[in-house]
Formats: C-alpha cells, sequence, structure tokens
C-alpha cells in the first residue's frame, strides 16, 4: 500500500475525543500503523450535525434512535455522505472504523435495546461506503 494512499479510520481510534461519551478508544494497532499509512480521521457522528459528548443512539430496525427516544437518523445519514465524500476527495478504497458503533460498525453492532447486547450488522457509514465500494474493516480485524 503506502502512504501514497490513505486510509479513512474513526477518529476515536487515534485517540481524539469524539465519542459519544466524549472520550475516544485509542487502538495500539492502528496507533502503529499510522506510522507507515497516511489515516484520515473521521467521526461521521460530528459530520452529520451531532456534538461531542452527545446522547447515545443504537440503530432499530431503519433508524437510529438515542436512548430517550430521539430520531437522528438524518444526522447518521448526513454524515455518512460526508464520511462518502471525504473518500472520494481523496481516491480512498480502505477505511478502518470503529466496531459495534452506529455509524461505523462492521458486522457487529448494538441491538437498538441498549442493553449491550451486540447482533450482527453494519452501521449506518459503513453500509454507504462498502456500497461504493470501500473495503471496510475494524479496529479488531485490520491491524
Amino acid at each position: 500500500m503506502g502512504k501514497e494512499h490513505p486510509i479513512l479510520c474513526s477518529a476515536c481510534l487515534l485517540g481524539i475525543k469524539r465519542r459519544y461519551d466524549g472520550e475516544s478508544k485509542p487502538n495500539d494497532g492502528v496507533l502503529a500503523l499510522m506510522k507507515k499509512e497516511n489515516l484520515i480521521p473521521v467521526c461521521p457522528e460530528q459530520l452529520g450535525g451531532l456534538p461531542t459528548p452527545r446522547e447515545p443512539a443504537e440503530q432499530k430496525e431503519d433508524r437510529v434512535i438515542t436512548k430517550s427516544g430521539k430520531d437522528v437518523t438524518a444526522n447518521f445519514i448526513k454524515g455518512a455522505e460526508q464520511v462518502l465524500n471525504l473518500a472520494k476527495l481523496f481516491g480512498i478504497k480502505k477505511a478502518i472504523l470503529k466496531q459495534k458503533s452506529s455509524s461505523c460498525g462492521c458486522g457487529k453492532i448494538h441491538d437498538g435495546t441498549f442493553s449491550d447486547t451486540i447482533i450482527k450488522g453494519d452501521g449506518v457509514a459503513t453500509i454507504l461506503l462498502k456500497k461504493n465500494g470501500i473495503e471496510v474493516k475494524t479496529e479488531e480485524d485490520f491491524c
């Protein structure tokens, strides 16, 4: 690969405090990869207009709902579209996104009950990136 091919990366995996709880989830493998590759940090929720910190939100069927019941689907879709725009702008073919997230989850997401139950599925941004031919992996299986 090499530095000429940037990779999208969930900002929280690089230690940038963008998660719903105002924290980050730095990943040693991703941080090591940053020394070899150009990683472009993204946070779909922020790009969709949501603040940090923010109320937790989970996918329930085709919607994204906060713990208090607010529908934030439009924010998640807008954020996913902005991430895709960045991917196209930089000619990105790969992304490393945060597992279990309602935006970034790849293969595993929360079930929408806020019970910490994990089900098979993809986050809103991951779905859009995959539909557009971008390979999406998680921090667990990329590094």
